[in-house]
């Protein structure tokens, strides 16, 4: 997904649990790495989050070193993360609490359709949230 977004023309930052992994996604893509979430967070308008489950999910997004901690107020963090509507709440809340916008929106298509830019997202939010996004990260497959 970061890839696309890289060829797409944007500026991408990679967080990854595992650095060899960030590197290698940077030198694949273009692109730089950060050490936290927080690092990767500083600066942007729109950061994504895409782990494995809700505990994955609170790890990188809450706490000193967590995304939020790196947001400025008027960021919107977008969650691509499956996970359970209780922990879409809690980031929403947190979220609005420090004075960034959230955006609910897994992604159905695994690991093909990431690579292929071919991933379907539902998206739950605020319209204008929404709006935002999607009019700042049109990307289309193959460009």
């Amino acid at each position: 997904m970061a890839g696309h977004l890289s060829k797409g023309g944007h500026e991408v930052t990679v967080y990854n649990r595992t650095a060899a992994k960030a590197t290698q996604l940077a030198k694949k893509f273009g692109g730089k790495t950060a050490k936290t979430p927080r690092d990767a967070a500083k600066g942007k308008e729109i950061v994504f989050v895409c782990v494995g489950n809700d505990n994955d999910l609170r790890s990188v997004v809450l706490g000193d070193k967590g995304t939020l901690a790196g947001m400025s107020r008027g960021t919107i963090l977008v969650d691509n993360t499956t996970a359970s509507a209780n922990a879409a709440r809690e980031l929403h809340g947190s979220a609005r609490k420090a004075g960034a916008g959230f955006i609910d929106a897994p992604v159905s298509g695994g690991q093909a359709g990431a690579e292929k830019g071919a991933l379907m997202v539902m998206c739950g939010g605020s319209k204008t949230h929404f709006n935002k996004v999607s009019r700042s990260l049109i990307v289309m497959p193959g460009k």
